[in-house]
């Protein structure tokens, strides 16, 4: 869709918008269907009128004009997407009916936008930036779980089952059915809590009778008979089970080896973290201030996404809130918190591009399309070709170019312990029981959203 953007005195823009032929036949013929619905016509079931008979009936300028209209706010909001322009109010357009849905048509929008931030010197921002650091523990966990894996096996006699035990069981219903030789481990989550409760000191050759609550509610019984007994014995810590259960021949190196790949996990998180901290800080040093309907349709992005999710796990809203403990108006007033969040974090990164001149270029797109396709194991040049003949790679570029400039934001930044930024929060200051004279935008480190 090419647009044209026309900046106008007192933060307004006016987009000149040409509408692709195929998208405005879309939208006669949508609207045509609509039409067909409401309007009464004798002889025609609602539905069923012909588009001859119903354009005879109410002219061609009803329908086109209920085309745009039903249009015009999707076309609007995917060209201010493309050029990257933040409506706080609803455009005015002005604009011509087609008389065919094969003529050329275009409209233009004039709109108030969101100023541009003047950001922050981000070389002068402290950010809390947590070291990460392997717990010890963790590898020995880790240890021990290679041990578990490679251990063998001995037939227990003299004693009766005990968890971390594994016992081969026939566990069957009233009618004489279930399962035989069945191989369980005892505390290892697989049997109802009855069952894993009756075998738990149960001796070879023992039958036991049990009660349980099945998943639907309804009481049921079984017997289990415990046929044979097993502890795992496990291989001592040493060189020998390094060169058993990995590629490595010393202990030392197995466990150098564990130690570094959770050290690679934790510093990825750790850095995740410190960019986020970082784009939050310079939005708060910047004072962006956002809002509008973009914070509006924002928020009901995530509050759709969140009924998505949660009717796909078969959650109710009811359940949800009595869960979180937070009431409908809570949830809104988060959701929209983090939305103001998310368009602050683009629009001060958008300065920061614009400050920097980044631009992204097709071969740039192109090699994150086919990133992303080999991870995903599609093919790579498919996946190109999708893209671009689809035209999302003008959404791919703007992705792409507010990654950058939070590389730079993130590079630049000055990084500081988090016990230091800690002790500085805790810190007594004057201001701090003086009363807020603005509205500040709630960042992750707030108390609560403004």
């Amino acid at each position: 869709m090419a647009t044209q953007v026309e900046e106008l005195p007192d933060n307004k823009v006016r987009l000149t918008v040409e509408v692709p032929q195929a998208d405005l036949r879309h939208a006669v013929e949508h609207a045509t269907n609509d039409l067909s619905e409401a309007v009464k016509i004798p002889g025609f079931r609602k539905g069923k009128v012909p588009p001859q008979v119903l354009q005879a009936r109410i002219g061609r300028e009803r329908i086109f004009t209920e085309a745009v209209e039903s249009h015009i706010g999707g076309w609007f909001m995917n060209a201010a997407a493309t050029t990257r322009i933040r409506p706080v109010a609803a455009p005015d357009y002005d604009y011509e009916l087609p008389s065919s849905e094969d003529d050329e048509f275009q409209f233009t929008a004039t709109v108030a936008v969101q100023p541009k931030p003047e950001p922050a010197d981000w070389s002068q921002l402290e950010v809390p930036y947590g070291e990460p650091e392997v717990p010890e523990e963790l590898v020995e966990q880790e240890l021990e779980a290679l041990r578990e894996s490679v251990a063998e096996l001995a037939p227990v006699e003299d004693r009766p089952a005990q968890t971390g035990d594994v016992l081969v069981v026939d566990a069957l219903d009233e009618n004489g059915e279930g399962q035989r030789d069945l191989v369980v481990e005892l505390g290892s989550g697989r049997l109802v809590e009855e069952i894993e409760r009756v075998l738990t000191g149960a001796s070879a050759g023992e039958t036991k009778d049990v009660e349980f609550e099945q998943a639907d509610g309804s009481a049921a019984k079984a017997t289990v008979e415990v046929k044979e007994i097993k502890e795992k014995v496990l291989p001592p810590l040493d060189d020998d089970l390094a060169r058993a259960a990995s590629e490595f021949d010393t202990l030392d190196e197995l466990r150098a080896d564990l130690e570094q790949r959770m050290r690679d996990v934790l510093e990825e998180e750790a850095e995740t973290q410190f960019r986020a901290a970082a784009v939050d800080t310079l939005v708060e040093a910047s004072n962006v201030q956002v809002g509008g309907p973009l914070v509006e349709a924002r928020t009901r992005e995530l509050l759709n996404g969140l009924g998505r999710s949660l009717e796909s796990r078969g959650i109710s809203a009811e359940a949800y809130f009595q869960l979180s403990g937070q009431s409908a108006e809570e949830l809104v007033q988060r959701m929209g918190a983090e939305a103001a969040l998310s368009v602050a974090r683009e629009l001060v990164l958008e300065a920061v591009a614009d400050q920097l001149g980044i631009e992204v270029t097709d071969s740039e797109i192109e090699d994150l399309i086919r990133e992303q396709a080999e991870l995903a194991d599609d093919d790579p040049d498919e996946a190109v070709r999708q893209v671009f003949e689809s035209g999302r790679q003008d959404v791919l570029r703007v992705d792409l170019r507010l990654r950058k400039a939070l590389d730079r934001v993130a590079a630049e930044s000055k990084r500081i312990p988090l016990d230091v930024a800690r002790a500085r929060e805790e810190i007594w200051t004057p201001d701090k029981e003086s009363e807020p004279t603005e509205t500040k935008l709630w960042t992750p480190g707030s108390k609560e959203p403004a």
